[in-house]
């Protein structure tokens, strides 16, 4: 399981990164233009742009804290077991969803 959540946090970390470069982009490609979204035709697609950029960048990274916070449950010998109602967390679920701290149930 350790593996897998280390693979799964280097693939959240990359995606975190790029999308954090195609922000940044995004705002230094943006900045010689007028701000005016409301009046300008194309305004609406970079705002709409700069919205799910920072929504996707903001899921990756929470991704990687979910990880690391699964990580630190390996660590303390309760990954695997629900926060809800302390029993264990089918593998089933567990193989869909190596960070998840929660049964079906509970979830």
């Amino acid at each position: 399981m350790r593996d897998e959540l280390l693979r799964l946090r280097a693939e959240f970390t990359a995606s975190a990164a790029a999308l954090a470069a195609d922000l940044e982009a995004l705002f230094e490609a943006s900045r010689d233009v007028n701000g005016d979204d409301e009046h300008d035709p194309e305004g609406a697609t970079v705002g709409f742009e700069r919205a799910q950029l920072t929504a996707l960048l903001a899921t990756a990274r929470q991704r990687v804290a979910e990880v690391d916070e699964a990580l630190r449950r390996i660590d303390a010998g309760v990954h695997g077991v629900c926060e809800g109602c302390g029993r264990a967390i089918p593998p089933e679920r567990l193989a869909a969803r190596p960070f998840t701290r929660s049964c079906v149930t509970c979830a």
